[in-house]
């Protein structure tokens, strides 16, 4: 019987290094790339409820953590039972609540006490730790929650759409200007994305799952909208707009069971 144990999962890894060709020549830069992509998958199999994809794809993403502590504990920088003495250190650490004597009222002041902790261990600022590589609007959100940790943020909802709209009206403004730096249209449409995630954080929506879902929806459509025109033998290429909307719409009312919804 095979031993499925974490040390068995390290014995595979060496010996991967040892004997595979293309594993053996890779480095922290050549599969980071891979690293990130297997994260995605991971949400992939979250967002569509599909737990053996999900059992399948932390598995992945495992091995990479796997494989990034190889390289490093074969370059002599550090091992796995660093990364893992590491992470239970800061655990601890992070939750006197738990492993201390420090009361708390709820997850809102855990969240408080944790990036204060943070602030202790040596950060310049409270929105250090959020990745430069995280999809912008996700690296939106993240800035502004962690802003709002220190009191820096909005009090009402409506104030935030109040600043929504006069976004919209400065970016309108701004396309109005022929003469203006095209660098200063990018600006206000950037403001304007800005306050979108901040109010859709108002209102406790992620706005990168917001989007993606939105994207989802889109191409399950327009996926439709093609293969309704090839079962018809028709060319797409060759439809009119007109032609097309009609047939979104078909798409959409049989989505919905018949019904009319917008969307």
């Amino acid at each position: 019987m095979r031993d499925y144990s974490f040390d068995s999962l390290l014995e595979i890894m060496k010996r991967l290094r040892r004997e595979c060709p293309w594993d053996r020549v890779q480095t922290n830069d050549s599969i980071k790339g891979h690293t990130i992509e297997e994260a995605y998958e991971v949400v992939e199999a979250i967002d569509r409820r599909d737990d053996e994809a999900l059992k399948a794809e932390l598995g992945d993403l495992l091995l990479h953590v796997v494989f990034h502590a190889e390289i490093a504990e074969e370059e002599g920088r550090f091992t796995i039972g660093d990364v893992i003495r590491t992470l239970l250190e800061k655990l601890v650490r992070r939750h006197p609540h738990v492993f201390g004597d420090v009361e708390v009222d709820g997850a809102d002041e855990v969240k408080r006490n944790w990036e204060q902790i943070k602030m202790d261990e040596g950060r310049d600022s409270v929105i250090d730790g959020v990745p430069s590589v995280l999809p912008a609007l996700l690296k939106a959100y993240r800035v502004q929650d962690k802003a709002s940790k220190v009191g820096f943020d909005w009090v009402r909802p409506e104030d935030v759409w109040d600043k929504v709209l006069e976004e919209i009206g400065e970016l309108r403004d701004s396309l109005g200007n022929p003469s203006l730096d095209p660098r200063r249209v990018e600006e206000e449409f950037g403001d304007l994305l800005f306050a979108l995630v901040n109010y859709a954080r108002f209102i406790k929506v992620n706005p990168e799952d917001a989007l993606r879902r939105s994207i989802d929806k889109f191409s399950a459509r327009f996926r439709a909208v093609e293969k309704r025109y090839r079962d018809e033998g028709k060319n797409i290429h060759t439809a009119t707009l007109e032609e097309l909307d009609r047939c979104w719409d078909e798409v959409k009312r049989e989505e919905n069971g018949g019904g009319m919804r917008h969307g």
